[in-house]
């Protein structure tokens, strides 16, 4: 890999993300994931592969995620800044995979697993509530994530 200007600050993005997760991320008295915004899970208290009766996709626990994946969530938490241009872009649901809602409501992310300069297949995807989905073929399907 040749370490140019582009590599070495993705990576460091990527690394402060991860730490800012795991600051922001704790880990409450009962053993559930929480954060200062959330206070913890969903007061339903779904779990890792239960079905989120909302879009009807499997929870995924964020912990669970690539070490990446994580730090995107940290990076969309925090507002940026973002390694690619066009992440925060009009996520369509072209699929019909997630709820449907309006244009717009959506927002995709990428994860980044190298800098080739390939965005990859890997993302997360946000609602406008503060809802999280994650894909890793490209939006052939999707987890929720649960945090």
């Amino acid at each position: 890999m040749t370490w140019n200007r582009t590599t070495i600050t993705t990576l460091v993005i990527v690394a402060v993300s991860v730490v800012f997760a795991a600051v922001l991320f704790r880990v409450t008295d009962d053993g559930s994931v929480g954060s200062p915004s959330s206070g913890g899970p969903p007061a339903s208290s779904p779990q890792a592969g239960d079905v989120d009766p909302e879009s009807r996709l499997p929870w995924v626990e964020l912990t669970e995620l690539p070490v990446e994946a994580q730090g995107t969530v940290a990076l969309i938490d925090q507002g940026g800044p973002f390694p690619c241009a066009k992440d925060g872009s009009t996520f369509g649901n072209f699929e019909g995979l997630m709820p449907e809602h309006e244009r717009g409501y959506y927002a995709e992310y990428t994860v980044i697993f190298d800098c080739s300069g390939n965005r990859g297949a890997r993302r997360i995807v946000a609602g406008d509530r503060g809802e999280l989905f994650y894909t890793d073929d490209h939006y052939e399907s999707f987890e929720r994530i649960l945090r």
